[in-house]
Order: C-alpha cells, then structure tokens, then sequence
C-alpha cells in the first residue's frame, strides 16, 4: 500500500515541477482511492520496483484502468 501512495506522491512531484499541480504531495485521497485498484490489478508484479516503474505500467494499462484513475493521470499531465 505504501508504494501505492508513493506512486500518487509522483504524480503530484512531477506535476508540480511542471507548474501544472499545486496542490501538494500525494495527492487527494480522492486521487488516491482512483487509482489503488488500478496499480494492486494490474501493477503488482512492479511495486517493489519504484515509483516511476509504477507510473510505466499504469501508462502501459491505459486502456484497461479505470476511467477515475485515468482521469489522475489525465490531470496530472500524464
């Protein structure tokens, strides 16, 4: 569960570097609840792996995650 969050904590990292989230690390919960489903589906083999392997296989399983988790990544500039 801990690389989950880390995982979402990245999203928010690079968003900010970009200037496009200013919202603070780690996301919403909201953002967060999105997206745990998504990475313990599809992205479980990679979580002992980091944060950006994590964020590879969520981009790899677009079309298979779910719309909610989509749409954080989609606001994340990802």
């Amino acid at each position: 569960m801990r690389k989950i969050f880390l995982a979402l904590s990245l999203l928010s990292s690079v968003s900010v570097a970009t200037g496009a989230f200013a919202q603070g690390r780690g996301g919403t919960p909201e953002e967060q609840a999105a997206c745990t489903r998504d990475v313990q589906k599809f992205c479980r083999a990679v979580i002992d792996q980091g944060d950006f392997t994590i964020l590879a296989c969520l981009k790899e399983n677009r079309p298979k995650i779910s719309s909610a988790c989509d749409q954080v990544l989609k606001t994340h500039n990802q």
